[in-house]
């Protein structure tokens, strides 16, 4: 998987999860192995994003981690306000 395509994951998440999809928007920021995805929603909608207990971002970055692994590459959500 390649970086672009880990994009849209976490963007297509993102969307099925909140009320105002068209606000869902991550970048990505390459670095020396590394690669911080960052997510921005809507402000009304980033619990939504980060679940109770955070257990929704958590998933999240489990799957990237996951993903890094078969890609000898770090990945990092972070989840902007």
């Amino acid at each position: 998987m390649n970086d672009s395509s880990l994009r849209e994951v976490v963007e297509t998440i993102a969307k099925a999860l909140v009320d105002n999809p068209e606000a869902v928007a991550v970048s990505e920021i390459d670095g020396d192995g590394t690669t911080v995805l960052e997510l921005k929603v809507a402000t009304g909608d980033l619990g939504k994003v980060i679940g109770k207990q955070g257990r929704t971002a958590r998933a999240i970055r489990t799957l990237l981690r996951a993903a890094g692994m078969k890609s000898k590459k770090r990945y990092v959500l972070e989840i902007l306000e």
